[in-house]
C-alpha cells in the first residue's frame, strides 16, 4: 500500500480555508468525503506524489485526515472553485477504480462504476434534494450518476452521507451540481458540526492523550462569504469539578462560540430553553456573560460525557436552526405585507 508522508497530510484543507474567496472572485467550496484507509493510501500515493499531482492538475487544496489507530475510515477534504473540486473528485475516483479493479463496487459489465461517500450538512440536504425530490432527480438525470442520502446524522456531528454512484465522469458532473447547490444556500451550512471518524468511540481517559490530540474546529465549511458566524470550536479537557474519579475519566469539556444575537433564543424566556437542553442532554452548560472577542460572540461551555455532549450539541444546533427559520419566515411575511 502506498505510504503516507508529512507532505501528503500537512496541506489537508481545514474548515477555515473555505472562507476565503478565490482570486477570480468565485466562492470557494470545501467538500469532504469518507474514504477507507486503503483508498486514502492510493489517493496520497508514495511520498505524497498522487495528491501533489492532483493539486497541480486542478489547482485545489487537497488532503486526507491522519490515521487513527483502530479506525478504518479517513476524511478526504478538497477545497477550490466548484468546477475544480468536481474535476479533482473525478480524477480521484478514476484513480481508485484503476487501483482496485476487483473491488465489489466496480462493475465491469457496465463500465467503470464505483461510488464516493460525500459528507453533507444535515441542514443542506434539503437544498440538494429539493421540493418533492425534484432537485436530486435533476442532478441524477443530468449527470448519469445515482445518489443515495442517508437518513441519520453521523455520530457527534450534524453531517450525513450522500453516496454518489456511477462512472468517474458522471460522479464528477453530479459533484459539480451538488457544489453549486451548497454555495447557493451557504448560510444553512453555518454551524455544521463536522464528522470525525473515531470520535464517538473515545471513551478512555480524560487526559489530553486521546481526544485532546484531535481537538477540532466545527464550522460551516462551504463558502467564503462570512467569517465567524455560527462557528463552533471544541476541545477536550478534564472537567473542573468531577464527582468521582471514574466519572472524570469519561467527561469532556467543549466550548462553543455562538453569535450574540442568537443567544437569547437558546436561553429562552426565564431560561426555560437552556434548562430543558441541560435536562435532556445531561450536560452542564454555562454561558459567558460577555463576548469573548471582537466578533461579539458569546462562549457556551458544555461539560459531560461524549454521549451527553453530543446530545447537547444537537439540541443547541436545532434551536439555532429553528430560530433562523423563524426569522426568515418573518422577513418573507414582511415582504409580502409590503407588496
Amino acid at each position: 500500500m502506498p505510504s503516507d508522508s508529512p507532505a501528503a497530510n500537512r496541506d489537508s484543507a481545514s474548515p477555515h480555508q473555505s472562507r476565503s474567496p478565490s482570486p477570480a472572485g468565485q466562492d470557494v467550496l470545501t467538500l469532504r468525503a469518507l474514504v477507507s484507509t486503503k483508498d486514502a493510501g492510493v489517493i496520497i500515493g508514495k511520498a505524497g506524489k498522487n495528491v501533489a499531482d492532483l493539486r497541480d492538475q486542478t489547482g485545489v487544496k487537497a488532503g486526507v485526515s491522519k490515521v487513527i489507530p483502530g479506525v478504518h475510515e479517513r476524511v478526504l477534504t478538497v477545497t477550490g472553485a466548484v468546477d475544480s473540486v468536481a474535476k479533482a473528485y473525478a480524477l480521484i475516483i478514476a484513480q481508485l477504480v484503476e487501483a482496485n479493479p476487483a473491488s465489489p463496487s466496480v462493475s465491469s459489465s457496465s463500465g467503470s462504476h464505483t461510488s464516493i461517500r460525500l459528507l453533507i450538512s444535515h441542514n443542506l440536504m434539503g437544498t440538494i434534494i429539493g421540493r418533492n425530490g425534484l432537485k436530486i432527480k435533476a442532478i441524477q438525470d443530468g449527470s448519469g450518476a445515482r445518489m443515495v442520502a442517508s437518513k441519520d446524522m453521523l455520530p457527534q456531528s450534524t453531517e450525513r452521507v450522500v453516496d454518489v454512484q456511477g462512472s468517474p465522469e458522471s460522479i464528477g458532473r453530479a459533484i459539480e451540481e451538488i457544489g453549486r447547490c451548497l454555495l447557493e444556500d451557504w448560510e444553512r451550512g453555518l454551524g455544521t458540526v463536522l464528522y470525525h471518524p473515531g470520535v464517538a468511540d473515545e471513551r478512555s481517559g480524560g487526559s489530553m492523550g486521546g481526544a485532546g490530540r484531535r481537538a477540532h474546529n466545527y464550522s460551516g465549511s462551504y463558502s467564503g462569504r462570512r467569517s465567524n458566524a455560527g462557528e463552533m470550536s471544541t476541545r477536550a479537557t478534564s472537567p473542573p469539578s468531577p464527582e468521582s474519579p471514574s466519572q472524570a475519566a469519561n467527561l469532556r469539556t467543549q466550548n462553543i462560540s455562538i453569535p450574540s444575537d442568537m443567544v437569547g433564543c437558546i436561553i429562552g424566556r426565564g431560561g426555560t430553553k437552556i434548562t430543558e437542553i441541560r435536562r435532556l442532554s445531561g450536560s452542564k452548560i454555562s454561558i459567558a456573560k460577555a463576548p469573548h472577542d471582537e466578533t461579539g460572540e458569546r462562549m457556551f461551555t458544555i461539560v459531560g460525557t461524549p454521549e451527553a455532549n453530543e446530545k447537547a450539541l444537537f439540541l443547541l444546533y436545532n434551536q439555532l436552526e429553528s430560530e433562523k427559520e423563524r426569522r426568515v419566515g418573518k422577513e418573507q411575511q414582511q415582504d409580502q405585507d409590503e407588496d
